[in-house]
């Protein structure tokens, strides 16, 4: 499993609204038995959400939310193939998570 490597949400009951995971923890750190995971939910044109913290990610032509709000660490087990990888939009992914660390 790579960085930036996208999921299928492992959770049953938030697939619809969140389809995706993106694996945001670095890969020198693949010997622990969990990734860092950031959700990737559907785009709602009504749904107003800061970019700088839930920028827009596309995943196999689909335009999706990054959480970086809801980051998370899931079971390595749970993520069993990965659909794409994001490295391209890296910037923007670690950006997110520099405004839930720091506020900016």
């Amino acid at each position: 499993m790579t960085q930036y490597d996208v999921f299928a949400n492992p959770s049953g009951s938030a697939t619809a609204g969140i389809p995706y995971v993106v694996v945001v923890q670095s890969d020198l750190l693949n010997g622990l038995p969990t990734r860092l995971t950031m959700p990737l939910a559907v785009l709602d044109a009504l749904t107003k959400v800061p970019t700088a913290l839930c920028p827009v990610i596309t995943v196999q032509g689909q335009r999706l939310y990054a959480l970086a709000h809801y980051t998370a660490p899931l079971p390595a087990k749970s993520l069993k193939r990965a659909v794409d990888n994001v490295a391209a939009q890296a910037s923007a992914l670690v950006s997110a998570l520099d405004v839930v660390l720091s506020g900016v």
